[in-house]
């Protein structure tokens, strides 16, 4: 009765984890057409032909002089930051998606060039010609929207019809297995795209690399989840103490 129970609330956090990961999919995806438009109008934005007074859509570089830098490499909720100071001597906070590679070389005092686009810094260049984006930065948002979709609906899915399809079985041990192959070749769909956007992200390849890559991945586990599924119907998945042999018992009397 316990292991059944246990295996009900197992399906019901499946199931759970299913919807919360395909909501968060979707933002994600409805989140890449204004990311790429953001970015392509700042690929196309002009140089600034003054220094704007307000917040512009050109785009203007800034002297800036490091007053510090923090990679809070021990504190995983709080993003690595600056604090940039101009020659106004208004500090500037900024703060960036990674530490490579011009914050992790950040000093005091050190000069630094900020390009400001809608009165915010999205990009920093130090003395040796280095760029960062800064999380402000628009350059990236498409590729990482994108991605982040492909990864939780590739393991949201799976984790929604497993999950569902377990609790469904009523006890079917064929059923259930099937339903744990469904699952768990999700989370191997899911790994497959979080790897996939990092070799895009670590490579800068562009966009379209991103379902070029995940497309003959994700094509390879479905086939796969299809014949393990289909096998676990035929009850050929059958676990080691099922299918193992019985130990004769010794008759007495």
């Amino acid at each position: 009765m316990r292991s059944s129970t246990r295996g009900r609330l197992r399906s019901v956090a499946w199931l759970l984890s299913g919807v919360v990961l395909l909501a968060l999919g979707l933002v994600s995806a409805l989140q890449v057409r204004g990311a790429l438009e953001r970015e392509r109008e700042f690929r196309s934005a002009p140089a600034c032909a003054s220094v704007p007074v307000r917040a512009s859509g050109c785009v203007w570089e800034q002297d800036f002089t490091v007053r510090t830098a923090d990679m809070h490499r021990n504190e995983r909720r709080e993003p690595p930051e600056a604090e940039l100071v101009p020659p106004s001597g208004e500090p500037w906070h900024v703060t960036f998606r990674n530490t490579e590679p011009v914050l992790s070389e950040m000093e005091p005092d050190e000069k630094v060039v900020g390009l400001v686009w809608h009165g915010q810094v999205v990009e920093v260049r130090d003395a040796e010609g280095r760029r960062q984006p800064t999380s402000s930065g628009p350059v990236g948002w498409p590729e990482d929207r994108l991605g982040g979709a492909l990864a939780c609906v590739s393991l949201g899915l799976p984790a929604l019809v497993g999950g569902a399809w377990a609790l469904l079985a009523r006890g079917s041990r064929r059923h259930a297995a099937a339903a744990t192959v469904v699952r768990w070749h999700g989370v191997a769909l899911g790994i497959a795209a979080i790897l996939t956007l990092w070799a895009q992200s670590a490579n800068d390849w562009p966009l379209w690399a991103i379902p070029a890559i995940w497309g003959p991945l994700a094509l390879l586990g479905l086939a796969s989840m299809t014949a393990f599924t289909l096998a676990a119907l035929r009850g050929e998945l059958a676990d080691d103490a099922a299918s193992a042999p019985r130990t004769p018992q010794p008759q007495t009397g």
